[in-house]
């Protein structure tokens, strides 16, 4: 049945743009009560974009909360089963703080999740819908991808104790503070200088992935590496490859995820509209042996193009 967008409302336009997209790409929609229980929420907190969650007790007595997040609820009703891979979109209000009111708000999110016995075309085909979501919204759009995996290893010798502030000044390209805190906890120079280099690499596949080639010889590299051209390939056909950067400053946490991570920009708006990757250590967290990638679209970012945006 064909929708007469005239009566829509900017933000129906763009969940029925997405929903549109991501079903014919063979995705299938989840629903989810607006509830789930505190425990499960708060065990993952580092995982959830705010840790503010409004919780209420029900007639049982069990805490439970309004739901922060989907993909949470998602993994909990993923049932593993050799080789399968369960392709989910959704469009849900969530109930977090509001970066620009700090104040708590029902924020309507859309997103998918690819779960189960992944291969490299199920990641690529994932980032590819990611870039479909954004120019679906806005022909001014890029989307940044970066490996947290190749991060990873460049700190694998490094003390655990200072990790976290090395990858938030990978994440704001500084450094000079990065070399500071090498240099005071005695880093070793090659991993210094290879941490420098993922700072300074910026820009279109044809120019980082040669040089990502320079710089890394292990098997986990290569296969990093690997993805990252299936990607640019994949763009490339598809006729998006313009859209494209790999910019290891998108540094999703480690706790967490792993593989491929992604941010997506659109002009005018100075923050994130988007926001995704691999998150398989989560799953493992979790007690589940499956891979999975998946990402969110923010619609409470999108408010600056109402009224003169361009859907």
């Amino acid at each position: 049945m064909e929708i007469n967008d005239s009566v829509l409302n900017f933000d129906e336009k763009i969940i029925f743009n997405l929903r549109s997209i991501y079903a014919k790409a063979g995705y299938s929609q989840f629903k989810m009560s607006k509830f789930e229980e505190y425990d499960m929420y708060v065990a993952n907190k580092d995982f959830l974009i705010s840790d503010n969650i409004i919780t209420f007790t029900d007639t049982n007595g069990k805490l439970m909360a309004l739901k922060p997040d989907v993909t949470l609820s998602i993994i909990k009703n993923f049932k593993e089963k050799e080789g399968f891979v369960q392709k989910l979109y959704y469009n849900e209000n969530v109930y977090r703080v509001s970066k620009g009111t700090n104040a708590f708000k029902e924020i309507m999110q859309v997103g998918l999740e690819c779960i189960g016995d992944l291969k490299s075309q199920d990641i690529s085909e994932v980032i590819l819908l990611a870039a479909k979501s954004l120019k679906s919204i806005s022909a001014k759009s890029v989307l940044d991808i970066s490996n947290v995996s190749l991060i990873s290893e460049v700190l694998d010798n490094v003390d655990a104790s200072i990790k976290g502030s090395l990858i938030k000044c990978i994440s704001e390209k500084n450094a000079f503070e990065l070399q500071k805190i090498c240099k005071e906890n005695d880093v070793d120079q090659n991993t210094v200088d290879l941490l420098k280099s993922l700072i300074s690499l910026y820009g279109k596949p044809a120019k980082v992935i040669p040089e990502l080639k320079k710089l890394f010889i292990s098997d986990m590299a290569i296969e990093a590496i690997s993805q990252f051209e299936d990607i640019a390939k994949l763009f490339e056909k598809e006729g998006l490859i313009d859209m494209l950067n790999i910019d290891f400053s998108v540094v999703n946490t480690t706790k967490y995820y792993n593989g491929m991570v992604f941010k997506g920009f659109i002009e005018s708006i100075p923050n994130r509209v988007l926001s995704g990757g691999q998150y398989g250590k989560l799953l493992k967290k979790l007690g589940k042996s499956a891979k999975a990638i998946g990402f969110a679209v923010y619609l409470d970012q999108l408010e600056d193009l109402d009224n003169g945006g361009e859907l």
